[in-house]
């Protein structure tokens, strides 16, 4: 279903899963939905994307890394497809002007603590072919893009409270001064006080995770409310966004996957 969906072609989910169904014994049309949830949340531990609905549960058995591992390994044409998906660019016609009222959304629902996911075991440790998520961030078109949309929604969201002066000084500062601030793009609130916005875009879906550098938690913590993080999403089908304000780590986990090594 990924590859064909990554590949733009058609596919029906509930026809999948009768299919299923009637190999399986025992088993509800429902519980084989829970299960395609339970492979998201490994894909995605695994730097691949997930199938559109079939949004990631935390509760993943150990024993589903080894199986799906060892079937992402049988199939190259995924491979293709993912690498054909996140590095194709995105051209000016492709973010055509939208309806901003609808694009705000809320943000996912935090993860129920009690639901204690089991340890991958050993061999998910070891070098996967490839993250296409990260490879995703090298997009320098789709985070150009991203920036773009975002910057004219903030524009769009001070001009609906009546505030055109304000709007015109919101300014695209990864543009005009230079990465390494900490925020893409300084924004306003309608008392004046200024808004300082990081956008993180991804073609993929609402919970896919996102690579933020530690200069900008730095400045996340930094800030405080004035910080707004704003994830784009479904950037190529149907861009919504949702945003945290102040600190990442208040609601996302950080893992430090990359190091700096200094000689002793």
């Amino acid at each position: 279903m990924l590859t064909l969906e990554l590949n733009g072609q058609a596919y029906t989910k509930a026809e999948r899963r009768r299919r299923l169904k009637s190999q399986l014994d025992d088993r509800s049309e429902a519980s084989i939905e829970f299960k395609h949830c339970n492979i998201s949340a490994v894909m995605i531990e695994l730097g691949y994307p997930y199938v559109t609905g079939y949004q990631p549960r935390s509760n993943v058995q150990g024993a589903l890394y080894e199986a799906v591992e060892r079937q992402l390994h049988r199939f190259s044409a995924l491979d293709e497809a993912a690498i054909a998906a996140v590095q194709r660019p995105v051209l000016p016609n492709d973010t055509i002007e939208i309806d901003f009222e609808g694009v705000l959304k809320q943000p996912p629902q935090k993860r129920n603590i009690n639901q204690v996911r089991e340890p991958a075991p050993s061999y998910h440790r070891r070098a996967t072919r490839r993250d296409y998520l990260e490879r995703e961030t090298m997009n320098r078109s789709l985070g150009s893009a991203g920036e773009l949309f975002a910057l004219k929604f903030e524009k769009w969201r001070l001009l609906s409270l009546g505030l055109k002066s304000l709007s015109e000084k919101v300014e695209h500062v990864s543009s005009t001064q230079g990465d390494g601030l900490g925020f893409d793009i300084l924004s306003f609130e309608p008392d004046g006080k200024e808004r300082f916005v990081e956008v993180k875009t991804t073609s993929f879906g609402q919970t896919t995770p996102f690579f933020i550098s530690s200069n900008e938690a730095a400045f996340a913590r930094e800030k405080g409310e004035q910080f707004r993080l704003y994830r784009l999403y479904d950037f190529r089908k149907a861009p919504s966004l949702f945003e945290l304000p102040g600190a990442i780590e208040n609601h996302c986990l950080l893992d430090p996957c990359t190091y700096k090594a200094q000689f002793l």
